[in-house]
């Protein structure tokens, strides 16, 4: 039996920013600063590179800024300016014929190879559902698949950042007629409170956890 070809895979897009200070995590501060933040940023991408690295899919990083990805990853820049229009953008710029992708971000570290193959794998089943949607605790969520991509101009209409991004995201899908797998819900990093619960959630040897062990423990402390 041959093997699937890369381009037959599905895809897993990474939408992150480059770790800079003051410009990733600017919730964490204070009690960070921007390089403490910066560097919480670095170590939640790399554990979600890594996570998605163990993943068989193709790769993208969709990234603002400048990065450094490991072997057998590619790289797109983000365009537009709203986060909607840059997650439409992103499965627009990544799109492959008859390929499913799934988008996460690089705020939840805790990530598993298992739970990315969870999303990926409804999108492959003949006759299952056109969409899969991880909702995250905070109202938004963390994974968006679609098993056309061209959907996902469904989020220029979807206001970001609110306490029911995810609903609306969910109700506009609907809309479209997609029928939409719902993935288990997940807490993401915006405060410094949710990098100590995330870090409790990630897996032996996360950078992630080493990060918020070295840079958020103390501050919090010190600011009780």
């Amino acid at each position: 039996m041959s093997a699937t070809p890369a381009a037959a895979r599905p895809q897993v897009l990474v939408l992150a920013k480059a770790p800079v200070p003051g410009r990733v995590k600017t919730r964490l501060c204070p009690p960070c600063t921007p390089a403490q933040a910066a560097r919480i940023a670095a170590a939640a991408l790399s554990d979600t590179l890594g996570a998605v690295t163990s993943v068989a899919a193709s790769r993208v990083l969709v990234v603002d800024g400048g990065y450094a990805v490991p072997p057998g990853w590619t790289t797109v820049a983000q365009r537009g300016g709203p986060l909607g229009d840059r997650l439409v953008g992103a499965f627009a710029d990544t799109r492959a014929p008859g390929v499913p992708a799934v988008l996460i971000g690089m705020d939840t570290p805790q990530l598993t190879a298992r739970l990315i193959g969870a999303a990926l794998a409804p999108l492959g089943v003949p006759g299952g559902p056109d969409a899969v949607l991880g909702p995250a605790a905070d109202g938004g969520w963390w994974a968006l698949g679609l098993r056309e991509p061209a959907h996902a101009e469904v989020l220029h209409t979807v206001p970001t950042s609110t306490p029911d991004t995810g609903r609306r995201t969910l109700a506009a899908l609907r809309r479209r007629g997609l029928r939409v797998h719902l993935l288990p819900r997940l807490r993401d990093v915006d405060t410094a409170v949710d990098a100590r619960a995330v870090a409790a959630l990630c897996p032996p040897g996360s950078r992630f956890a080493t990060a918020v062990a070295a840079d958020v423990p103390a501050l919090m402390a010190a600011a009780r």
